[in-house]
């Protein structure tokens, strides 16, 4: 799973999602691309699902770029802990995706076989989402 080799600090705030993706947000690697229409926390799992969800409905042909990187950790309380005693271990690494970011590029495919990819990593992915091309 995808995770930052090294940080500057080991927990960061929650942070607040507002506006829509200025940047990443046009197919540049691809033919098409699967773009965000919510907002939210996408998690290295997820990322992970999705892509294999491509790359095997692609039969490994063509080639697949991930454009969000988890670089966010979240942090998590173990289970029975009581309130206080500082903030938690870290859990998991997310992305924060906004609407209008691409996440997945696909080239050297027909535009069926990445429909149907993208349709089927859709269903991993906790927002909606939809197909556009270059």
């Amino acid at each position: 799973m995808l995770q930052p080799k090294k940080q500057k600090y080991r927990k960061q705030f929650r942070g607040q999602m507002p506006g829509l993706s200025r940047r990443g947000a046009e197919v540049n690697f691809g033919e098409y691309g699967l773009k965000a229409l919510g907002r939210g926390w996408l998690s290295a799992r997820q990322i992970e699902a999705a892509r294999k969800a491509i790359s095997r409905h692609a039969h490994r042909g063509g080639k697949v770029w991930i454009r969000v990187f988890p670089d966010k950790p979240i942090t998590k309380k173990a289970l029975g802990t009581r309130m206080g005693s500082g903030k938690g271990d870290i859990h998991e690494y997310v992305s924060v995706v906004t609407p209008g970011r691409i996440l997945f590029e696909i080239a050297g495919v027909t535009s069926e076989v990445a429909a149907v990819a993208f349709r089927r990593a859709a269903a991993k992915l906790p927002f909606k989402v939809k197909l556009v091309a270059r």
